[in-house]
């Protein structure tokens, strides 16, 4: 099985008199309460979902990602996981010490071991990361945000946070288990925010002619407005496999984690996770993780070249439609017929159709996906 990024699982979660050793600890400690993005980059880091990262960023692998897009050891990552607090938070904690880590309910979460604390450029960060300092991008807007100072450390996690779709949920140590007894050697990662159309659908079962398996594995968490909400897209993911998709060949988990929309760095991280979780392939198509008109369509795809030592193998998928005449999903290199019996895969077009309370023809989205999400009163983000 494919190695995790780095060669090595992280796995930093207390369990056993561990746990109740740091639990008798947390009400002496300094505490910082996390916002629900926080908790989940918590969570991802200390389950391996991150790793090689033991814990949040410090100075010099954050400016190694934001300039050279690798960790201080060369070893290839595109985003910076860090923790951002205020400079009155920042006064009152000292190097070495250890500082609580509550959820948003106050709650202990996870044990932070401050190893630094440091100042960086909101705007420079927003510039690399997003190529843009435009607070319209949601991910800019964020950023600019954020507190002033960045604390840096391992983390040793207590508890998980409570989440409505946790029957959805493996880890990177159980996802190789699963794919391991099902004996798949290779597998394609596909990641996604959006329920799924006849396009996606496609890509999918193009991808996996060619591997053992295939890991659908729906973002959960934070994103911006206009979005389909999360139980739309697992419910509608639940009813493809279902109907359309060999059980043998499909596994379907989630990903607990805020959508950054950092187009081409963000294709990049995407694959690491699915790496991490045992994908020896991933699909990235067209403007991948991106939002408005920030990044060009195929950004996401030109970036692999820049990383040949990435260790997971990215499948590119350009442009493709339905063909009224090939009665079929094609793309540009095999469909002879001219634009006007092209239907193309407009997510524009089909929340448009939805909100108007109208199904989307079969061309488009299969009937029984479109039947799912016609049953939510408000399937979209607002």
């Amino acid at each position: 099985m494919i190695r995790p990024h780095g060669g090595r699982l992280i796995e930093r979660v207390c369990a056993g008199a561990a746990k109740r050793e740091m639990l008798g600890r947390a009400e002496g400690l300094p505490k910082i309460r996390l916002d629900a993005e926080s908790q989940s980059d918590v969570e991802n880091i200390t389950t391996g979902v991150f790793s090689p990262l033991e814990g949040f960023m410090g100075r010099e692998d954050f400016h190694s990602v934001l300039n050279g897009m690798r960790l201080s050891n060369d070893l290839p990552w595109t985003i910076p996981i860090v923790l951002d607090v205020s400079a009155g938070e920042a006064d009152e904690l000292k190097i070495g010490e250890d500082v609580l880590l509550t959820n948003e309910a106050g709650e202990a979460s996870a044990v932070l071991h401050l190893e630094e604390r440091f100042g960086y450029d909101k705007e420079d960060m927003a510039r690399k990361v997003f190529r843009t300092t435009d607070a319209a991008h949601p991910g800019v807007a964020k950023a600019l945000a954020m507190k002033d100072v960045l604390l840096g450390g391992k983390i040793d996690l207590i508890r998980e946070s409570p989440n409505p779709f946790a029957r959805y949920r493996l880890s990177p140590k159980e996802t190789r288990i699963l794919f391991k007894e099902k004996g798949w050697r290779t597998v394609v990662g596909f990641q996604t925010r959006n329920t799924p159309h006849i396009g996606h659908e496609y890509v999918q079962k193009a991808a996996l002619t060619f591997v053992d398996g295939i890991f659908i594995n729906p973002v959960i968490g934070k994103k911006k407005r206009g979005d389909f909400k999360d139980e739309v897209i697992l419910s509608s993911y639940e009813e493809l496999i279902k109907n359309y998709y060999l059980k043998e060949r499909a596994v379907m988990a989630i990903l607990v984690m805020e959508m950054r929309y950092a187009g081409p760095r963000e294709a990049i991280f995407h694959a690491i996770i699915r790496k991490n979780f045992g994908c020896t392939h991933i699909i990235i198509g067209r403007d991948h993780a991106g939002v408005g008109s920030y990044y060009p369509p195929y950004a996401a795809q030109d970036i692999f070249e820049e990383f040949p030592d990435l260790g997971i193998v990215p499948l590119f998928f350009r442009s493709f439609y339905y063909c009224k005449k090939c009665i079929s999903v094609v793309n540009e290199k095999i469909c002879p017929h001219p634009p006007a019996d092209q239907i193309q895969f407009s997510g524009t077009k089909i929340r448009d159709l939805l909100m108007r309370g109208e199904y989307p023809p079969p061309e488009l989205v299969r009937p029984e996906v479109a039947k799912i999400i016609m049953e939510f009163k408000q399937p979209f983000n607002e």
